[in-house]
C-alpha cells in the first residue's frame, strides 16, 4: 500500500473536508479564509466533489473565472476605474 494512504495526518488536495480547505487556503494565501465564506462559494456555484468535499484545483479554477467575471468572493460586482 503506497505511504500516503497509511498516513492519515495527509491531505488529499482533490478532495477537503471545509474545514481542511478553510485551513490551507488561510496558510497559503496570507489572508483568513472561513468554512463561512466557502459554503457562500459553494452555495454560489463553486464545484465539490460527490461527498460534498473540495477539490483545491477545481475551486482555484472557478474563483479565476469568477475573478475573471469581475465577481467578488462574495459575488459583488468589482468596481473599478
Amino acid at each position: 500500500m503506497d505511504a500516503d494512504r497509511q498516513n492519515p495526518q495527509v491531505l488529499n488536495p482533490a478532495g477537503l473536508t471545509l474545514t481542511d480547505a478553510a485551513r490551507i487556503l488561510s496558510a497559503a494565501g496570507g489572508q483568513r479564509v472561513t468554512i463561512e465564506m466557502l459554503q457562500e462559494d459553494v452555495a454560489a456555484g463553486a464545484p465539490t466533489n460527490a461527498d460534498g468535499t473540495i477539490n483545491l484545483l477545481h475551486y482555484a479554477v472557478w474563483l479565476n473565472a469568477k475573478s475573471a467575471e469581475g465577481e467578488t468572493r462574495r459575488g459583488e460586482e468589482a468596481h473599478g476605474d
